[in-house]
């Protein structure tokens, strides 16, 4: 067992995102980093994972100046580290090594010293290049094995195995978990992390996997894990015992629960085994100090209610209760003569006491990542298809084993769980399974993400691809963001640096409306300075009409990234009115009446609370109209929308003729690209939506005759 322990600390990034959705501002990271240069933990992950999105997205914040401002707090103290996904870094296709190596340059020069570096499909071909580039400018390569389990298969009968059927063999061994550290080893990775992105891995099971990669390799072992399920502290307790190097963890205030296990919790028991960590705990105690504060803060700002907390506790001036005391004892007795089922039930015990959230046993049962869950329910809820969730969570193994079985952790968690709730959508309306496909699902079956753990079924593959062969991503295929003049900007460019256009790359989505804001600020800004002062002149009041019509509410809270109506519109029941982004989705939200819009009480960018009030709809004034001509009667076959969503692309126009089968129109539904193909062949008689339009479920799309 070490004598000496090294703490990575994920209150930053992690931890803040697995508790508080990633809502950290600029002001609130700042607070903490005077007490951060003191702790002198070995690594802090600050960036990384939702870091750059979310801090674009919803706080309108630069992610360079986030990692450029922790870097020059904190200093050479401790190293910076992130988190990226081999060639795909954050998106859902591979970049090119031009870019891969602009991003790695990039964010080496700004601070970072580790980039953590994982493959959805545990296939290390993708993360050679990464590799590569983070060593050439002087960083750590610390390269992740994903952590997963195989499906629970049903248990066979006797009749069943009489007859020879059998369940597939089991793929993910302690030796497939060995053989790909191994890998990543030999291609020179500087440290390796068994990553347990779900918290499903026991202290039996990553005891010995420790043992074992440390028998393989000569490089320090990480060990990452989550709380959700309720081994967290445990599985890090016996990590520890079996002489893992590094371990993760979250400062108090954001520990457990959905997180990794509390920093304090480490510190007990390793004090018990005369274990350094090499922290100064009085500085974490600092840390926790701003911490608590800024979790009432994310509460009340981020969601609107409290979650419960658990009870304050500081090590260094808070004596251990007698009861914790006595399950230290246990844990530590049990982990060093592996009684794991002890350990596990004083770890529990003791992370009960405090009051940290308890064992999560649907996810432990369900055995996916708890994100992947919430992700299905919040899809299902915007869908208005609750009723589905269990018929959906039965569909995950098998659409995972036709798709490979890659492990569940971003992106495959959220292709597989997209594509489950599509077959199980499919399943009600009648349809076949995989009739709605997602386009990431198609690409994943195809060979573009890479090697799948197990091989695809050709027959599997023709159905869902169009081809039998593994068909791997063509980079020639790959093309830039276009970074156009903003005219309201002055005639700059959307991205004027090599930092923004990776940021154009790597988020198109989010940057492109970031760096608009953020260009048009300054330029409003520079002619407001050169412009002659005015004269002082009396603010206008601020007054709202008093509200007597109908109101349009937001059904769950988001941002407003849309409005399509103006006052003075006459809207009719059922159209669209606002596009609310809620959860990294967009929502459409509808009038349920008719009228005359009166007053809009929001602005695009703004944020708001569930059931806020959005539009005011007074009565429309009767006037006579004259008859709109009759419409000739359609004939023909409809196409309509699996589930709702927004039409990203039409693939036919009036006129085509198309074949059973073919993709007519692309969806985006569930942060999926979802292909709507037609069950008839014939003629496209009538196109009903445009590129651009937020439509329903069962909205006909066109006709063909």
């Amino acid at each position: 067992m070490a004598k000496v322990l090294k703490i990575r600390d994920l209150t930053l990034r992690d931890g803040q995102q697995s508790s508080f959705a990633t809502r950290m501002t600029q002001a609130q990271v700042e607070r903490c980093l005077p007490f951060y240069k003191d702790a002198h933990f070995f690594a802090m992950e600050v960036w990384g994972g939702a870091v750059p999105d979310s801090v674009m997205r919803y706080l309108g914040e630069n992610p360079w100046t986030r990692l450029e401002s922790i870097k020059a707090a904190v200093g050479d103290v401790s190293k910076l580290t992130a988190l990226s996904r081999g060639r795909n870094l954050f998106g859902y296709a591979p970049y090119t090594d031009e870019i891969i190596e602009g991003f790695c340059r990039n964010s080496i020069e700004s601070g970072l010293g580790i980039m953590r570096i994982f493959d959805c499909l545990n296939d290390v071909n993708n993360v050679k290049s990464t590799i590569k580039y983070v060593k050439k400018y002087g960083g750590i390569a610390d390269c992740a094995v994903c952590y997963t389990v195989d499906p629970k298969y049903p248990k066979l009968s006797f009749w069943d195995k009489l007859r020879g059927k059998k369940n597939p063999d089991l793929v993910f061994t302690d030796d497939y978990f060995v053989n790909k550290a191994k890998e990543l080893a030999a291609l020179g990775a500087d440290m390796i992390t068994i990553k347990d992105m779900s918290g499903l891995i026991p202290p039996q099971r990553v005891s010995t996997l420790i043992k074992k990669i440390k028998a393989a390799v000569s490089i320090p072992i990480d060990f990452h894990t989550h709380c959700t399920p309720g081994y967290g502290l445990a599985s890090v307790y016996a990590a520890i015992a079996a002489g893992v190097d590094v371990v993760d963890t979250n400062c108090w205030w954001f520990g457990g629960g959905p997180g990794a296990p509390a920093l304090e919790l480490v510190y007990l028991f390793c004090q018990k085994l005369g274990i350094d960590l090499g922290v100064n705990m009085e500085a974490v105690a600092k840390i926790n100090e701003q911490l608590k504060d800024i979790r009432s803060e994310l509460n009340i700002s981020a969601f609107g209610a409290d979650k419960p907390a658990h009870k304050p506790f500081n090590p260094l001036v808070d004596a251990v209760p007698a009861e914790v005391e006595a399950e230290l004892n246990r844990a530590v007795k049990a982990a060093q003569s592996d009684d794991f089922v002890t350990l596990l039930a004083a770890a529990q015990a003791i992370e009960a006491y405090f009051g940290f959230p308890a064992p999560n046993k649907l996810v432990q049962e369900a055995e996916i990542p708890g994100g992947m869950y919430s992700n299905m329910v919040a899809q299902l809820q915007a869908l208005k298809s609750e009723d589905i969730m269990p018929r959906a969570m039965e569909l995950i193994p098998t659409v995972r084993l036709s798709a490979g079985l890659p492990p569940l952790v971003t992106p495959t968690s959220q292709i597989v769980g997209a594509q489950a709730v599509n077959c199980a959508l499919d399943e009600k309306a009648g349809r076949p399974m995989y009739q709605t496909k997602n386009n990431q699902f198609v690409n994943l079956v195809k060979g573009e993400y890479g090697k799948t753990p197990v091989a695809i079924d050709p027959e599997f593959r023709l159905q869902i691809c169009g081809v039998r062969e593994e068909t791997p991503y063509d980079i020639s295929k790959y093309q830039q963001q276009p970074n156009p003049e903003l005219a309201e900007a002055g005639g700059v460019k959307l991205a004027e640096n090599e930092k923004e256009v990776l940021l154009l790359e790597l988020f198109p989505l989010v940057a492109k409306p970031y760096l608009t804001n953020l260009k048009k600020k300054a330029y409003e800004a520079s002619v407001a300075a050169s412009a002659p002062a005015a004269q002082d002149a009396p603010a206008a009041a601020d007054v709202k009409q008093p509200i007597t019509g109908k109101t349009i509410v937001a059904p769950l809270p988001g941002k407003v990234i849309d409005i399509k109506v103006n006052v003075g519109d006459t809207v009719t029941p059922g159209q669209e009115v606002v596009v609310l982004e809620a959860m990294k989705m967009e929502n459409s939200i509808t009038a349920d009446f008719g009228g005359v819009v009166k007053q809009i009480l929001v602005a695009v960018g703004d944020n708001v609370a569930s059931d806020a009030i959005i539009l005011e709809i007074g009565e429309a004034a009767p006037v006579a109209a004259p008859a709109a001509a009759p419409k000739a009667a359609v004939v023909g076959n409809k196409i309509t929308a699996p589930l709702p969503g927004r039409v990203i692309s039409l693939a036919v126009k009036v006129g085509d003729a198309v074949s059973a089968g073919q993709e007519v129109a692309t969806l985006e539904a569930m942060k999926m690209e979802n292909s709507i193909t037609s069950d008839y062949s014939g003629t496209v008689q009538q196109i009903l939506v445009a590129e651009g339009d937020n439509i329903a479920t069962d909205a006909v799309i066109m006709i063909i005759g």
